[in-house]
């Protein structure tokens, strides 16, 4: 499929675009519009974009008659903004949330929500949002004046509240316990947690030798995958001879020579076997040396 954007009517296009970039995160938007009245809603183009200074970016898109939803008019109103983060057990609620009701009409009743009041902004936190970021705006770029037109609303943190029982033995959010839920195209959403969450270990500090480095025996596997062969070429250097003749006097190694010592083929596929059940277990070396036996 190929997609000119300006042949193609803009409801669909929102679609295409929508259905292919995500999870995207949500910003579970509180605001107060210049009567005090209190606005909550979300909106899944967000992310955060600087530590420092701390800032998030929302951006809400105009509707189809083209005027500003209540977010961006109360925050352009007011300068302040809460963004709350929303997770699996508050998700229906959130989605009620985005429900189009009048303005004046606060969203946290109508969701069942606690109001929890701020410490440095008016807008009120949602209480059971595990974490909140207290906003000064910054500046709202403006993409378009019709509708699916973006505004980018830059916002700096000045004040954060995470929830203590999220935090993880390092002090830090642990993905298990933020239970973090993300939007995609349609009516679908993602929910990070479970075999869904998966750690990869950052690039070396040191060059990594690269895929185009790794053997062609090696790279050419029909037992090796992508994922496989980009954990390869993250290694900053190859095991030397030495280690690798060491490594063969293991008793698996040793087995698999024993088992397939007349069939060279699928000696290989053995050993890229084991080696791929080193790499799943985060054991670099182990899958190097594995890979390097006989030569390989």
């Amino acid at each position: 499929m190929r997609i000119d954007p300006k042949e193609i009517a803009q409801p669909d296009l929102h679609g295409y675009l929508l259905g292919c970039i995500g999870p995207r995160p949500i910003a579970w938007a509180s605001t107060v519009d210049n009567e005090g009245n209190v606005n909550l809603a979300p909106y899944s183009f967000f992310n955060v974009f600087s530590s420092n200074p701390p800032t998030l970016i929302l951006s809400p898109a105009l509707p189809r008659d083209g005027a500003k939803k209540h977010t961006l008019q109360n925050v352009m109103d007011t300068g302040e903004i809460v963004i709350n983060m929303v997770s699996y057990p508050v998700a229906e609620q959130m989605s009620l949330s985005s429900t189009a009701y009048p303005k004046g009409v606060n969203e946290f009743i109508k969701a069942g929500l606690t109001e929890i009041e701020s410490e440095k902004v008016r807008p009120p936190r949602v209480g059971e949002s595990f974490a909140s970021f207290e906003c000064k705006l910054r500046e709202v770029i403006s993409l378009g004046e019709s509708p699916g037109a973006g505004n980018l609303v830059i916002c700096e943190i000045i004040l954060a509240h995470i929830k203590d029982e999220v935090l993880g033995a390092d002090g830090k959010p642990d993905p298990h316990k933020t239970d973090l839920v993300g939007r995609m195209g349609g009516d679908w959403y993602a929910r990070a947690n479970g075999e869904a969450v998966f750690r990869l270990p950052k690039p070396n500090r040191n060059l990594g030798v690269g895929v185009d480095q790794i053997p062609d025996s090696i790279r050419n596997s029909i037992v090796l995958s992508g994922n496989n062969l980009g954990r390869l070429g993250n290694i900053s250097e190859l095991p030397d001879n030495e280690a690798v003749l060491a490594f063969s006097e293991t008793a698996e190694i040793q087995e698999i020579f024993k088992r397939f010592q007349h069939d060279a083929e699928s000696l290989e596929n053995h050993l890229h076997k084991l080696a791929q059940r080193y790499l799943n277990e985060n054991d670099l070396e182990k899958a190097w040396l594995t890979l390097l036996q006989k030569g390989h």
